[in-house]
């Protein structure tokens, strides 16, 4: 066969993979969520235990992930001269899409406009606050971020702790000296990355046994009750805000970048189902990278930088939660809010999302955070607090759907 049969065989191999990886997870959501309907305690069990050890094994990867990613293409620098555009753009590109997400979740609350709770129902959530999260702050939660040892930021899984220890050792293995001893670092952290990227496969290659614990799961948690009244629009806002973003306002960055949004949210839909069940973007990032290069064809050195960058601070979900439901907790304590006061609320959100770590709750602890600070009635986080389950699934996908437009922009536009 000719080079140019063999590339064509090649692709058409490829497109047929695609095409299976995508009937299979479709069988594994449906054969999920006829699993989760049947009442079965033994079951059930076998599903949770199945989903935990698949969450447990992609927080595993994901932690050695973010710093040898993050360290490879630091350590890089002094060779590489993209690396300042990446960064310039990966940035750029964050607070663009971080900004429009809250501003649509403040547009929603301006039109649809969620009263006021009970009282009866606010003195009630009060009790489902876990009590211990009262005393949290801003400023802890800043401060936690800071490690004061090496170790400790791994062992947390603090993430943003993390991508400062990684991003000391890249910048201090870019600013040495060149010597065998550097070189002998970073061919250690390469062949680190390499294997790590190989575990990952397998990982991506038996996920749809996951898939079927996930979608099990999900199926049995969810509610047939109906909310209605002023929680109802509530939810609305935050739903729809996140639905807008997802398939309006980002496939609109991809469009204006020359981008076809369909295409790559098919080449990255591994990595969004991933999100959806995992509820951390975090968990995800092994997807999101081996979908971003594989599947989306992104050059490497790009989404191995972006992705680790984008899981800590590229936030759209987590941005548009804490602006929507501060104002409504705000509103159910009495404060006034006027047109400054959200958009100062706008700016604190976004800042808040961005020091966000991508875990599951993260966003709702965060909130509860900054609204015990305002000395606001938290009773109402109370009462959001069983509906977050579902929020924080498809606020996570949104966060990983916009870590990989991201991701395809600067990659196109380096490309130039």
């Amino acid at each position: 066969m000719s080079q140019n049969e063999n590339a064509m065989a090649g692709a058409a191999r490829k497109v047929k993979s695609v095409k299976t990886q995508v009937i299979v997870w479709v069988v594994a959501l449906v054969l999920g969520a006829l699993l989760g309907l049947i009442q079965s305690e033994g079951l059930q069990n076998l599903i949770n235990f199945i989903a935990s050890v698949y969450t447990r094994l992609f927080q595993f990867v994901a932690v050695p992930t973010i710093a040898l990613a993050l360290m490879t293409t630091l350590s890089a620098l002094g060779v590489q001269k993209n690396t300042g555009r990446i960064f310039g753009r990966t940035i750029i590109y964050t607070l663009l899409t971080t900004f429009a997400a809250a501003f649509v979740g403040l547009l929603l609350y301006k039109i649809i406009g969620p009263g006021n709770l009970p009282m009866d129902l606010v003195s009630g959530g009060a009790a489902e606050v876990p009590q211990n999260l009262s005393a949290m702050s801003y400023y802890d939660h800043f401060l936690s971020i800071v490690p004061n040892n090496v170790v400790q930021p791994f062992l947390s899984g603090n993430v943003l702790g993390i991508l400062m220890v990684a991003a000391a050792v890249g910048l201090g293995l870019a600013f040495m000296p060149d010597s065998d001893n550097k070189h002998a670092l970073v061919k250690v952290i390469l062949g680190l990355r390499e294997l790590l990227f190989t575990l990952i496969r397998a990982l991506v290659w038996a996920l749809p046994l996951g898939v079927v614990a996930f979608a099990a799961q999900l199926s049995a948690q969810v509610n047939a009750g109906v909310v209605v009244g002023s929680l109802g629009k509530y939810l609305a806002v935050v739903m729809g805000g996140n639905a807008i973003q997802f398939l309006i306002v980002l496939p609109l960055f991809l469009i204006a970048r020359g981008l076809n949004p369909l295409h790559v949210l098919k080449k990255m839909s591994p990595a969004v189902m991933m999100a959806f069940f995992t509820k951390s973007s975090a968990a995800t990032l092994p997807v999101t990278m081996q979908s971003a290069e594989d599947n989306l064809k992104v050059k490497p050195e790009v989404a191995r930088f972006v992705l680790p960058i984008c899981t800590t601070i590229n936030m759209n979900g987590c941005a548009a939660f804490i602006l929507v439901t501060s104002l409504f907790v705000m509103q159910n304590s009495g404060v006034e809010l006027t047109l400054g006061t959200m958009i100062t609320w706008v700016f604190i959100s976004v800042l808040s999302a961005v020091g966000n770590a991508g875990v599951p709750m993260g966003c709702y602890f965060l909130t509860l955070s900054l609204m015990v600070g305002m000395n606001a009635n938290i009773g109402v986080m109370g009462v959001i607090l069983p509906l977050y389950a579902v929020i924080d699934m498809i606020e996570t996908a949104e966060n990983v759907w916009s870590d990989s437009c991201v991701c395809a922009m600067t990659n196109k536009d380096l490309s130039k």
